[in-house]
This record gives C-alpha cells, structure tokens and sequence, in this order.
C-alpha cells in the first residue's frame, strides 16, 4: 500500500508516536532506543523500503518543529520522554499524599521486619 505524505504523517502521529507514550511516562528509555524509534519513523516518512537508501530532504530536527514554524510536529522521542517523567516528578512535588506517592513509598519499605 502507497500512503500519501498526508496519510504518513496521520500513520506517524496516530500510531508510531503514540504506543509508547504510557512507557515514557514512567520508564526513561535509553537513548538508543530513542535514536532507533527515530530513525524507523524518520525511514517511513521519506517512503524508504528495506536495503532502499533513500535521501532525507529535511533534518530530522526541522521536522520536530512545530506546524506553526515551518515543520511538521512530529515528536522528538528524547525530549517527549524527559517531559513526560518531568510530568511525573511534577505530580509527587504538587500533590503529596498522592496514589503514585503512597505506591512509591510503599516499594521503598522492607518487605520483612
């Protein structure tokens, strides 16, 4: 199947960039593992086959730029996943007391006394 640059960019968006989004919050994931999700997501947008070599018109970073300023809002994987463990950091600091705090603190207890 042929998608059109449009249906690319919705398949991206819709599907590449959203499955690990629950994972990022909570894991960090190694950077390699970003650089490997982004290069996969990078080789389908240019429409690149297996053993195909294809050029990449535009760097990766431009495309990461928001529609407003000329790029495309795909996600930048590293920083998406910082952000959302800083969501997570953010959440203990502001709401004590919290689920995630209690089960936090409860797995930092000795299991035998």
């Amino acid at each position: 199947m042929v998608l059109s640059k449009a249906g690319r960019e919705i398949m991206i968006k819709a599907v590449a960039q959203s499955l690990p989004t629950y994972a990022m919050s909570v894991f960090k994931f190694p950077s390699s593992f970003c650089d490997e999700m982004r290069s996969l997501v990078s080789q389908f947008w240019w429409g690149q086959k297996q053993g195909e070599r294809k050029i990449h018109w535009i760097a990766w970073k431009k495309l990461c730029r928001p529609k407003e300023e000329g790029g495309l809002g795909f996600r930048d994987f590293k920083l998406f996943n910082w952000a959302l463990l800083g969501k997570q950091a953010w959440r203990l600091l502001t709401q004590p007391g919290s689920l995630l705090e209690q089960i936090l603190k409860a797995g930092t207890t000795p299991i035998c006394r």
